[in-house]
């Protein structure tokens, strides 16, 4: 194990001294974007997002990084018949660490991207039916997951998609009487529509 990590921290000072000697463009720079969050399945409601994404390039081509972004979305509660419910429109969040590649070198910039990490997942209380006969809530939760994206940098102007892949929620249901019903599934994966900008990075002069 010892010999695994002082192996992965020398290809790692031997990327950034390559970059350092032969990158054209600088190793650091932070995006920051504000967009669009899409939860899974029916009945989910929409809302924003914002990410902060501190990075660096061991290649001019490849770069990793660490996404924090918090979306306020209402996520879907679907029932074992198929009928669904929206929850609460609340915040979570995520820490997952980034790779890009990107396929130019030029000012226009195209990239696909994926990570892995740490879903926070806000607590989630709706009616299970149409008619309010039911109900459930599902507490504050931390899920491992992970997301793929495509997009492009142009200058320092970045576009993308990201689609965040979260294995669902399953919470109990209970009827107005408080006798449990069963199980039901929440949807916690979701598409995310971002632009923003980037600080620092760019070409060396």
């Amino acid at each position: 194990m010892k010999k695994l990590l002082s192996l992965g921290i020398l290809f790692f000072l031997s990327m950034s001294m390559l970059q350092a000697q032969t990158g054209i463009f600088k190793p650091f720079k932070v995006d920051v974007s504000l967009g669009y969050a899409m939860p899974a399945g029916s009945g989910a409601k929409g809302g924003v997002l914002f990410a902060v994404e501190p990075k660096y390039a061991v290649l001019d081509q490849l770069a990793v990084g660490l996404r924090m972004e918090v979306a306020v979305t209402a996520r879907a509660a679907v029932a074992p018949d198929g009928s669904s419910a929206s929850g609460d429109v609340k915040a979570s969040g995520s820490y997952l660490a980034t790779g890009d590649y990107y396929f130019m070198n030029t000012p226009f910039r195209p990239f696909v991207g994926a990570g892995a990490g740490i879903f926070t997942l806000a607590g989630v209380s709706a009616g299970a039916d149409n008619q309010g006969n039911t109900s459930m809530t599902a507490a504050s939760s931390s899920k491992f997951g992970g997301l793929v994206r495509a997009g492009f940098e142009f200058l320092h102007f970045r576009m993308g998609v990201e689609y965040n892949l979260i294995s669902k929620s399953s919470v109990p249901v209970y009827d107005m009487s408080g006798n449990s019903l069963g199980n039901i599934d929440i949807k916690n994966s979701y598409l995310g529509i971002k632009a923003g900008f980037f600080f620092g990075g760019g070409r060396k002069k």
